[in-house]
């Protein structure tokens, strides 16, 4: 059997998806899969978990029993089915009733115990912490503060320190904002830093590449207009060069974002790039905007984030999405620290610039100058004028809370050891059938992984046979003869602006038994081509 295209394959004009964002090119995959009647489809393309955390769910349910016993107690003199916003008098009292009455329930057991763990660990007293989730549970009010409610930013804050520091001693001053999902808190930085004059059109930024597809895609955008620098990963390592780094030496780039983990290659920086890195930008670029999105930190082992190294310089984007599979509840924060690159270089701005922003924000407070960057984000995700009904959603924001407190309350860590388990066992299954060996990595993730056709041409075929595939472009329509043949969807890595012929495989969206049939029905592919390939040499 030898991979010449059949007619369905045959009719597709691949250049017409050049421009396509890998995200959109799945689609189109799916179509061609699609036409092979009464057949699996395997769609290893989504980065969307098919696992996920279910106590703080039952949690989330277990409060919104309770909060709407205690709404129930105001107005009970009229119809059935009103109530009125708890006021908390005697509320402690009554959870402990509740708790008492429904102890056989889970998601109740692990309420008291976070009840206790606020006051204890946080000093949130049980008073206040009950008021406020109870209230936000029920959602009568706006946020308010509308950046993250008081006393579920210290739960979120204490959840973020201890995943972005790891083994670096903590510092808690920081501010968080509730964003709907790390997009969110992408689409909000970038409209600020341009609000502010931090960036303008025409700007240098740098991206750590490859790297996930909208930070390639947002600096074109005609809004935005901004020339990318890229600071390449080694895509055998996936770590920084040295030489890439002095790239950054540069004055004219302003901003440098990272994605870290990695996306597509799901690899952390190693310690020596963190060191190098940090030394750089402390004593060359002190003035350096940074941007990490780290939201498969999660995954990787003893992880700490630029967050951390390079506090003063470090915008901070987490998602809870991948880690809990929630994608669907949209919940991301934004982190700043207290003293930050950020307002200091907005206090910087030359005076009629200042000016500008004061009429901008002037309606937020009598001294708008006073107002902090990531206050600035916040309103300027409502337009300003609407910042007093800014805010994620409160009962987001309580099951954003719950989240972190199942991870803060899990002391021996094992939702983090199932979560590393299943996509580390994923991986090792996919490559065994492939017939590839695994070699140990201790800064590799797992969350996803890249098959370099190339490297993986050379270790099965040999040099030559990666000459041919690579002269006869065989890396352009793999995915579509793999589609065709197979049902088995994956994602270019060309999206991710990786250089070599590459496809990215999500390993948290599938079974095990599916992961060992993507690494047989993709091992057959290749060795369709080797076929082929003999063929030239004995015509």
């Amino acid at each position: 059997m030898t991979t010449q295209n059949t007619p369905a394959i045959a009719a597709i004009d691949f250049t017409k998806f050049a421009d396509l964002s890998p995200f959109e090119l799945k689609d189109k995959l799916i179509d061609v899969a699609k036409s092979v009647p009464d057949r699996a489809l395997l769609d290893a393309g989504r980065g969307n978990p098919n696992f996920l955390a279910t106590l703080p769910r039952k949690a989330f349910v277990g409060l919104g029993e309770f909060a709407i016993e205690e709404s129930e107690r105001t107005y009970s003199y009229l119809n059935e089915g009103f109530g009125g916003i708890p006021d908390g008098v005697g509320i402690v009292e009554r959870f402990d009733t509740f708790a008492k009455a429904n102890k056989a329930k889970e998601g109740v057991q692990f309420l008291q115990k976070a009840v206790s763990y606020a006051k204890d660990r946080l000093g949130i007293e049980k008073q206040v912490f009950l008021n406020e989730f109870v209230n936000a549970y029920l959602a009568c009010n706006y946020p308010v503060p509308p950046r993250m409610l008081t006393n579920i930013e210290k739960v979120v804050k204490q959840y973020i320190g201890e995943e972005m520091y790891g083994t670096v001693p903590m510092n808690e001053d920081f501010d968080l904002f509730a964003t709907e999902g790390g997009t969110a808190s992408m689409t909000y930085t970038f409209a600020t830093m341009f609000h502010n004059g931090l960036l303008k059109k025409g700007d240098k930024i740098a991206l750590t590449t490859p790297i996930f597809t909208p930070y390639l895609e947002i600096p074109e955008l005609a809004e935005y207009d901004l020339e990318v620098v890229e600071i390449r990963l080694d895509e055998e390592t996936w770590q920084l060069p040295q030489s890439e780094i002095e790239k950054l030496a540069d004055k004219d780039i302003k901003l440098l974002c990272v994605v870290n983990p990695a996306n597509p290659a799901s690899v952390k920086f190693s310690d020596d790039t963190m060191t190098r890195l940090a030394d750089f930008v402390n004593t060359q670029r002190s003035d350096l905007f940074i941007i990490t999105d780290d939201v498969y930190s999660t995954f990787a082992d003893n992880f700490v984030s630029l967050f951390a190294t390079l506090p003063y310089n470090t915008l901070c984007v987490y998602s809870f999405s991948k880690y809990f599979g929630a994608t669907g509840w949209r919940l991301g924060t934004i982190g700043i620290h207290h003293k930050n690159v950020f307002d200091d270089a907005m206090r910087a701005l030359p005076e009629a610039h200042q000016l500008q922003l004061d009429n901008r924000y002037k309606t937020m407070t009598p001294e708008p100058r006073d107002v902090k960057f990531i206050d600035r984000i916040v309103a300027d995700s409502r337009a300003v004028a609407l910042n007093h009904t800014a805010g994620l959603s409160l009962p987001q924001q309580v099951q954003m809370a719950l989240f972190s407190l199942s991870c803060l309350m899990d002391i021996e860590g094992n939702y983090k050891a199932a979560c590393k388990r299943i996509i580390r066992e994923r991986y090792i299954t996919l490559y065994k059938n492939m017939g590839i060996e695994v070699e140990a990595n201790e800064d590799r993730v797992d969350y996803y992984t890249l098959l370099e056709l190339d490297t993986l041409g050379g270790k099965l075929f040999g040099a030559e046979f990666v000459e041919w595939f690579k002269a006869n472009g065989k890396g352009k329509d793999f995915l579509f003869v793999l589609a065709h043949k197979t049902g088995v969807i994956l994602l270019p890595g060309k999206g991710f602006d990786v250089v070599h012929s590459s496809v990215r495989v999500s390993l948290a969206n599938l079974t095990h038994h599916e992961y060992e049939l993507i690494g047989r029905e993709t091992r057959i592919v290749l060795n369709e081509y080797f076929v082929e390939y003999q063929a030239t040499l004995s015509a």
